[in-house]
């Protein structure tokens, strides 16, 4: 992938670390301790602790090991991380990690697939475990999720329609550009302050730009397609820009990656008492990354290596 080279060079020069997203101030975050082949951050490690030998009654983890089964929100429309075949089945580089972290607690996976300003609104009632849906933590996000280390980091691509003619960023001033609903990129057109720490984004919207929200990223190239054109950019993860131009959608890419973002396993804070299942998530991502099996997937379905951390 074009941007990687770009991606490690700036991240290496600003020596930028996992931070969290808010308008002001970070809070504490309740994020689980890093992959120990990447640098600890004070501002993002929490200490890891051995799941308990005995899930706490009531707890999370309980609850999954009980019912044998790890309930798992996604979304059926975002290749290459996830996708809903025809027969009903899913796949991709999100539905491989959360198939994993089931085997590895020693349970089935099913899915489901509320809609993301749901997810991310926390609140599920229960009605899933755990979101594996490439999920950027957030400072807001924090206050109603808990996560897990990140699992992979991925930049966030800009592009035009093809029909446009737009070839550059700027050429995307005073245009209107479509991102999904309840996203960073939605947030980030609208002037929002996005704060992942030291990987905070530098850049800026296109001056007088536009937003427009769909219910997934992958719908905008896909009115594109159908003929829509009431929109002339999309930003959404250069995964998906890329899963795009390989479906032979109408969609060139602009500029460079203008952020990037740390993507983690979310828990629900609202939900039955998780701390023995972050401990245990923790560690099973932690191994992941550790056994080459994140890499693994990675290189399956973007054919690079994005689960190295700055």
């Amino acid at each position: 992938m074009g941007s990687i080279r770009r991606f490690a060079a700036l991240v290496a020069a600003a020596g930028l670390v996992l931070g969290a997203c808010s308008s002001g101030a970070s809070p504490s975050p309740s994020v689980a301790a890093a992959p120990p082949s990447e640098a600890p951050s004070a501002a993002t490690t929490v200490a890891p602790s051995a799941a308990p030998a005995t899930p706490i009654a009531g707890g999370l983890l309980d609850k999954v090991l009980k019912a044998g089964t790890l309930v798992v929100s996604t979304d059926p429309n975002y290749a290459p991380q996830s996708v809903q075949k025809p027969d009903g089945t899913y796949e991709g580089f999100d539905i491989d990690v959360a198939t994993e972290v089931a085997k590895r607690l020693g349970v089935q996976v099913k899915f489901v697939t509320p809609t993301w300003d749901i997810i991310t609104a926390g609140g599920w009632s229960g009605r899933w475990d755990a979101s594996v849906g490439s999920m950027t933590i957030t400072a807001d996000r924090q206050k109603v999720l808990d996560f897990s280390p990140a699992y992979y980091y991925t930049p966030a691509q800009m592009t035009a329609s093809v029909a446009s003619g737009i070839t550059t960023i700027d050429g995307l001033a005073g245009k209107t550009v479509c991102a999904g609903a309840a996203t960073t990129y939605l947030d980030w057109l609208d002037g929002k302050k996005l704060d992942f720490g030291t990987l905070s984004p530098t850049t800026t919207p296109p001056a007088g730009v536009k937003s427009i929200s769909l219910k997934t990223d992958a719908e905008c190239p896909q009115t594109w397609k159908a003929g829509r054109n009431d929109f002339q950019g999309w930003l959404s993860s250069s995964t998906t820009v890329d899963g795009a131009i390989k479906a032979g959608m109408p969609v060139v890419k602009v500029g460079d990656p203008v952020y990037f973002e740390p993507l983690a396993v979310a828990l629900d804070k609202n939900g039955p008492n998780d701390s023995d299942f972050v401990a245990k998530l923790t560690q099973i991502i932690n191994d992941m990354h550790t056994d080459g099996t994140l890499t693994a997937f990675s290189q399956k379905w973007f054919g690079a290596d994005l689960t190295k951390g700055p």
